[in-house]
């Protein structure tokens, strides 16, 4: 197996070397369900940024790499499960391909559904059925099994999609604007009173109705941060070479100093693009 073509098969019989109790890798064998999560978070992260920069530089090599990583995680747990005799690859694999055939009934089945919008609620729906079927068919919060791992605001922008999905939603992106502009007045009254907690609580108030923004622009709150830490970090990095190219140290500039530098790298940025 060890000089045959790299497959599944051979990817899950080095699973099953790494983990054998005599002969396997210590670190590999001591893990367990738990421990491993962490990694498999940071792998998740590790593709979308591979993703990114993937994109940017048409390079997707690095891409290539990290599914592997990530491909590894799924592999790693299906070998935990085959050896505790919960599950094993095979029956992920099953369960994957049963959950998308029929989540796709416009694809595999004879239901017509023509538009993204009946698309998405019939996903939805099935998801609920889901839930329903998990839960022995007693009612159950719309809200249930949202991740509580997720980060903030991709868990935002899920628990406001489960509750569009039965009606408890703004109708028009003009409103949920205008509860935008209603929590910044909100904010800055916190701030005039220097009410740190309150403040807090509203400063909160304000991000999910940002989330809430983006999900109505049919945007990725997380995806959107993501990419406005990238852009921040460049051109971080480019008032960083104005100040190296200076002579005087970064906490010897004045802030005007500084934001002129931030202009000029802005300035630069765009006419790359024309």
């Amino acid at each position: 197996m060890l000089t045959e073509q790299a497959s599944i098969e051979k990817l899950r019989w080095v699973m099953a070397q790494l983990r054998d109790p005599e002969t396997g890798c210590p670190w590999d064998i001591k893990q367990t369900f738990t421990s491993i999560t962490p990694h498999t978070i940071e792998e998740a992260y590790e593709v979308a940024d591979a993703v990114i920069d993937a994109v940017a530089q048409q390079d997707f090599s690095e891409l290539e790499k990290e599914l592997g990583d990530l491909l590894f995680q799924v592999i790693f747990y299906s070998q935990l499960g085959q050896e505790q005799k919960h599950f094993d690859f095979d029956s992920v694999v099953a369960a994957i391909c049963e959950k998308l055939i029929r989540r796709h009934p416009h694809v595999f089945g004879d239901k017509n559904l023509s538009s993204d919008a009946e698309i998405k609620a019939n996903w939805e729906n099935e998801k609920a059925q889901e839930r329903l079927a998990k839960n022995n068919d007693e009612a159950l919060s719309v809200l249930a099994d949202i991740p509580k791992n997720l980060p903030a605001l991709s868990q935002a922008a899920k628990i406001q999609k489960r509750c569009a999905h039965v009606g408890f939603d703004w109708h028009n992106i003009e409103d949920v604007f205008a509860k935008v502009v209603e929590e910044v007045d909100e904010v800055k009254v916190e701030i005039d009173e220097d009410n740190p907690e309150a403040l807090a609580e509203e400063l909160g108030d304000l991000m999910f109705a940002v989330v809430n923004l983006c999900r109505h622009a049919k945007q990725d709150p997380e995806q959107l941060l993501r990419q406005a830490n990238q852009k921040f970090t460049k051109r971080f990095h480019g008032v960083e070479r104005q100040v190296q190219h200076s002579g005087i140290k970064f906490e010897q500039h004045s802030l005007d100093t500084l934001e002129a530098y931030w202009q000029q790298v802005k300035f630069e940025e765009k006419a790359s693009k024309v």
